[in-house]
């Protein structure tokens, strides 16, 4: 079932203005429940302009976003009291956004505090905060730092803290803004493995926008966006279009290329490897023909 909606969609910085630019042009697109979903570009592309449209940090210029059928332009009516619908509010309940630096996502000295600061403005009950704190360290295997400070992390360790500080509000989906960009391989895998098991055992969409390839081979659906525009869509069978992607400045995934470059050398490898698994199966299978 289709959780975000984008229909006819476009967004122009500074529009009207002689510098204006257009981020996102006419894309429609939908994420279901559960899903797990790579936004795939160069820099400029679009990414992240998506991004903050499906949390409603940002709304389009032209077309129209839904989350959990509640249009992002919405504009809230009456004063905002206990028992006003208010649709800002209600999105980024639903929808919630981890960026690329956590430091920039810290907003107090104890990681229990900084966790419970998302609970506490949905104005939880003390016990329900505390629960939830609790749940979303363990989410993210940091439940043994809950009294520590996030300054003293590594930056996988800060990243899962800005990733559980998101938990704690229990979004229905969490988008990923370039939030490995900053990280070494290490913390990279940290960050990817937890969003994984929480695709996976809390049934959570998430939306991983990333310029690794090898990242985008998690998700069951890629979409490669080029000048605002979705240019490729597909699941994994999409890295084996390696001229096309290569016409857009992306590469494949270094297991497709090490497939391609074996089939070059005369190794008959079947077509679609996109799993390391595939790749050392195809080998061993072509030594025995």
């Amino acid at each position: 079932m289709s959780y975000i909606n984008f229909d006819n969609v476009s967004y122009t910085y500074n529009e009207g203005a002689d510098d204006a630019v257009t981020a996102v042009n006419d894309i429609s697109l939908s994420i279901g429940e559960g899903e797990f979903v790579a936004l795939v570009g160069h820099n400029g592309s679009g990414k992240s302009t998506l991004a903050k449209l499906m949390n409603g940090l940002f709304l389009p210029t032209a077309g129209t976003v839904t989350v959990d059928g509640i249009d992002t332009a919405q504009k809230r009516v009456g004063k905002l009291r206990k028992g006003v619908f208010d649709p800002a509010f209600e999105i980024r309940k639903r929808v919630g956004v981890v960026f690329q630096n956590p430091d920039n996502q810290m907003v107090a000295s104890i990681i229990e505090d900084d966790i419970a600061f998302g609970p506490e403005n949905l104005g939880l009950p003390p016990k329900e905060i505390s629960e939830r704190v609790e749940w979303a360290l363990n989410c993210v295997g940091m439940g043994n730092h809950r009294r520590g400070t996030p300054f003293r992390l590594s930056g996988g360790q800060k990243q899962r803290i800005a990733i559980a500080g998101v938990l704690a509000i229990k979004p229905r989906v969490m988008v990923l803004d370039e939030s490995t960009a900053m990280l070494d391989p290490i913390g990279r895998a940290e960050v990817v493995e937890v969003v994984k098991k929480l695709n996976r055992e809390e049934k959570m969409a998430v939306v991983l926008i990333t310029h690794f390839m090898e990242e985008a081979l998690n998700a069951d659906r890629i979409i490669i966006l080029s000048e605002g525009r979705i240019a490729m869509e597909g699941g994994r069978e999409i890295f084996t279009r390696a001229k096309e992607l290569d016409e857009l400045g992306l590469g494949v995934p270094l297991v497709c290329r090490v497939a391609e470059s074996l089939r070059v050398q005369g190794l008959n490898l079947p077509a679609g490897i996109t799993e390391v698994d595939e790749l050392v199966k195809g080998v061993m299978q072509s030594g025995k023909a």
